[in-house]
């Protein structure tokens, strides 16, 4: 009996902000690869180690989380005044699963430094000191962002002194701007409007099956999020992973969120269309800002805080804070009346803290409101980013594409 030998594929494996994951260049994937499809999912659900009944990813690159099941893949840019195309799949744990719906903000920041260390942004423009405008195409939402990344000698700085909580060690600040980050277009939907609330509204009563009918908004900025208030669901704002994950029940009512609050958005026709969906839209919970101890024990006074805001991501309450959905966070905080608003206490603002497991986080954003339409222009955050380790990845041969 023969075996097909393992095949070897350059990668390299990053963190951006709170999540990690496997980053390629396009042209470095095997051929099927190189297009969208069934093969490269199966590369890429091989490279993460999924399907895993175990839910450990002991045979793959994947950390067993959704913040840690992640690959990225790089391009020359196919829009004019761009460095890059990113295109982000997000892998599930324990089904064969590749979601391309959505975007990760957190890794949006490693896209920058990638690109500066891999030649993708022209050498003229790399200073020998200061920073670099890396302007990439998120290919998946069809968005740009722009990555400010720090250069110390003409190279890529990775060390610094900025922390991040969620993020054990301090690193180099990287300066992210989310340009437009609002649903232009809408994913259509009788009903339903373009740009940040696709309902036309602030808030909505969302009928939710077996719950009944919650306040909620409802926001296509940064990623689909629904946002709804902690008290209505007998939480405090001030969770932990454990409060929320190891309660079956919870998480089964936040699911069913979720799900109507896609349909509601348009994002899917039929509730069951919401397996295929994992990654958008979020759920999120928001509440006023209250005292806790964040996961590692660090005191989060109230004072220090607008609110608290508690997000779930591919099922799971999230250890930090998507960086897509601190772009809903600022974008929902900076309209009067929205939920999130209302938690920080209302009000005009341009910027907002707000509490999460692993912390706070800091995020502006500039909206407007013209012909009775709120537009979100910018969002505005900072993160770190670092090379963990880069050469090559090793996949069995048996499931190379064809």
């Amino acid at each position: 009996m023969t075996h097909a030998p393992q095949i070897r594929i350059p990668a390299t494996y990053m963190r951006g902000g709170t999540s990690k994951g496997v980053f390629f260049r396009l042209d470095d994937l095997p051929e099927a690869a190189r297009v969208p499809g069934p093969a490269r999912d199966a590369l890429l659900m091989r490279v993460i180690g999924s399907p895993d009944p175990y839910g450990k990813h002991t045979d793959g690159m994947g950390g067993a989380t959704s913040s840690t099941s992640k690959c990225v893949i790089i391009a020359p840019a196919s829009v004019p005044d761009h460095d890059v195309d990113y295109l982000y799949g997000q892998v599930s744990i324990d089904s064969a699963f590749v979601d391309w719906s959505g975007n990760c903000g957190n890794l949006s920041t490693a896209v920058g430094p990638f690109a500066v260390a891999n030649g993708f942004v022209p050498a003229a423009r790399i200073p020998r000191e200061g920073t670099v405008a890396v302007r990439v195409w998120q290919a998946n939402i069809g968005k740009t962002i722009v990555v400010h990344v720090p250069v110390s000698d003409g190279q890529v700085q990775e060390t610094g002194d900025f922390e991040l909580d969620g993020v054990t060690f301090p690193a180099a600040e990287i300066v992210l701007e989310f340009i437009d980050p609002s649903d232009d277009e809408g994913e259509g939907g009788e009903g339903l409007q373009p740009g940040m609330f696709p309902t036309g509204n602030l808030v909505d009563d969302l009928e939710v099956p077996g719950i009944g009918t919650l306040t909620a908004t409802l926001i296509t900025a940064g990623i689909p999020t629904v946002f709804v208030d902690a008290a209505a669901l007998g939480f405090d704002g001030t969770e932990l992973q454990p409060a929320v994950n190891d309660d079956k029940a919870a998480l089964a009512r936040l699911e069913a969120i979720r799900v109507a609050g896609a349909l509601r958005m348009g994002l899917i026709k039929a509730p069951e269309d919401a397996a295929t969906r994992q990654h958008t839209p979020k759920v999120a919970f928001v509440a006023p800002a209250k005292d806790y101890a964040a996961s590692s024990g660090k005191r989060i006074a109230a004072a220090e805080i607008d609110l608290n805001v508690r997000a779930l991501s591919m099922g799971k309450l999230h250890h930090a804070m998507m960086g897509t959905a601190s772009v809903a966070i600022a974008a929902a905080a900076a309209v009067p009346g929205t939920l999130v608003n209302l938690a920080a206490g209302g009000g005009a603002r341009d910027a907002v803290r707000f509490g999460h497991p692993s912390g706070t986080l800091r995020v502006g954003a500039a909206v407007a409101l013209a012909d009775g339409r709120w537009t979100v222009t910018r969002a505005v955050m900072s993160r770190s980013a670092r090379v963990l380790m880069e050469g090559a990845v090793r996949v069995p041969g048996a499931v190379q594409p064809r």
